[in-house]
């Protein structure tokens, strides 16, 4: 693979000075271009050690307006990021829309690392290498431009700039500290990386070769391949990339479609009082002490809370922090984005929201909206909506397999409940602030949610984590219920 880039292509000084002024006015435009279309570019910057990685990037730093361009490097992981799922110092570094952002080796640098230094075998190999194809066609399927270069040196050539650095007390500095033991083992890293390279070049997401031998021919490629690619993207959007969703279960077609997961939850489950108050008491308890069992464990636990409107989510979520210190956890009540999240994929405000280690994030509404209002209201195209069962799946088994406990309830009641409560809501007066137009207004789309509410159920309730339906009619039932949930999650979370 790599043959094609040790072919000895050099460019003069003359020529490199000929072609970057007409180069770099051109970057600037289409920079602006992308701006002005709410463009986010991603671009990837890997390759072998000491192939001047360092030098394009500042390269691409001097020829873009710098106050559009975030550089991000990886290869220093602090201990934030060891705290939360691996893939959460990338997605907090995604550039918003209109923006560029170039990475140092991005999430690739560490795959080869760990299978070249059998941190992973084969299997966990495969299976970042199938994430990372997955992630990339979902964030261009979210709108983003993904160029990836790999700047590649031979083994010989790698040697000669070793030995030059090292004699030139001036220059030594250029070298990265990693650069030499790579070097030491190049073949190796040499072929888990050509192998990388063959799984993740994507039509969507393609790699390009780039020949760093002469630092002229390298940095002019790169700015061209680059412009070319903006400019293309901009020419021709393409229509969405569809992915793979072959490990969702079909849904039944005909009558029996009408008979949703809901109609299952047995509402007519109550609570009188006095058993309500020795219950809540006892798990409150439960829920406390485990509280501190998983934060000294370092598990951290990730809750959402959806439902009907007035299924009584806030007034449960109460409840159960009611259990736990302050200091352990934090509420993240979720409505329309602002404008700096409308900005960026869909996913990026949740990720960004994560607990570290040992701690709590109660979500009040979540990445659900995604198939729930955004798709009956409109927000979301039908292909936007479709794949995100998909991306949902995806993204929770990431929080599973960093170890999050994952706890996700639906809060059930009927339509007859809601009525009443939201005019109880409008005969209160200082409960009137929780009804609005746009409540009334969703509840004449009952069948539609209600048939939204059982795809999401049947597309994301997996075994590592699966949703747990509510009978919320009675909230004192309700509240019982999801605090019995959550103390044997952590009980269960616990034995491992």
């Amino acid at each position: 693979m790599f043959e094609a880039a040790e072919l000895g292509r050099k460019l003069s000084k003359n020529e490199f000075d000929e072609a970057e002024p007409e180069l770099r006015a051109r970057l600037l435009q289409a920079q602006r271009a992308a701006r002005q279309a709410g463009l986010p570019v991603v671009v990837v910057i890997a390759g072998v050690s000491g192939a001047g990685k360092g030098q394009v990037v500042n390269r691409l730093f001097e020829w873009f307006d710098s106050r559009g361009v975030q550089v991000h490097a990886y290869w220093d992981e602090t201990d934030e990021e060891t705290q939360r799922p691996r893939w959460w110092r990338f997605w907090r570094t995604l550039p918003p829309a209109g923006s560029i952002a170039v990475m140092f080796g991005a999430w690739y640098t560490q795959t080869i690392y760990d299978r070249v230094e059998e941190h992973d075998d084969d299997a966990a190999h495969a299976a970042e290498l199938t994430r990372i194809a997955d992630v990339e066609r979902m964030l261009v399927a979210g709108g983003a431009l993904i160029v990836k270069f790999w700047c590649h040196l031979s083994e010989k050539e790698q040697s000669a700039r070793i030995r030059k650095l090292r004699k030139d007390p001036q220059s030594h500095w250029h070298m990265a500290p990693e650069t030499v033991h790579y070097a030491k083992r190049y073949d190796d890293y040499a072929r888990v990386s050509a192998h990388v390279l063959r799984e993740t070049d994507t039509a969507e997401a393609p790699w390009y070769l780039i020949e760093a031998t002469d630092r002229r021919y390298r940095d002019l490629t790169i700015g061209r391949t680059l412009l070319e690619a903006i400019e293309t993207r901009l020419a021709a959007p393409p229509d969405g990339v569809e992915l793979k969703t072959s490990h969702a279960p079909s849904l039944p077609e005909g009558e029996d479609a009408r008979i949703t997961v809901l109609d299952h939850v047995d509402l007519g489950e109550v609570l009188e009082r006095k058993e309500y108050r020795d219950q809540i008491e006892h798990y409150q308890s439960e829920l406390n002490r485990l509280a501190w069992d998983v934060f000294h464990a370092r598990k951290p636990i990730v809750a959402l809370f959806e439902g009907w409107d007035a299924s009584g989510k806030g007034g449960t979520i109460r409840r159960l922090v009611r259990a736990l210190d302050a200091r352990l956890y934090r509420v993240v009540p979720i409505a329309a984005p602002t404008d700096e999240e409308a900005a960026h994929h869909y996913l990026w405000r949740f990720w960004r929201h994560l607990p570290r280690d040992g701690y709590w994030t109660l979500f009040d509404r979540s990445w659900y909206g995604r198939v729930l209002v955004e798709r009956v209201e409109g927000f979301a195209t039908q292909p936007e909506w479709a794949r995100s069962y998909h991306e949902i799946n995806d993204f929770e088994a990431q929080l599973v397999e960093h170890g999050v406990v994952v706890l996700k309830f639906w809060l059930h009641i009927d339509r007859e409940e809601q009525l009443a409560r939201f005019t109880a809501r409008e005969n209160t007066p200082y409960k009137q602030h929780k009804i609005s137009k746009e409540d009334w207004r969703n509840r004449e789309r009952w069948d539609d949610y209600r048939s939204a509410i059982n795809e999401m159920v049947v597309r994301t309730s997996t075994e590592y984590a699966p949703w747990h339906l509510i009978p919320a009619n009675d909230k004192r039932f309700a509240r019982v219920e999801v605090l019995r949930l959550a103390v044997e999650a952590l009980q269960e979370a616990l034995k491992g």
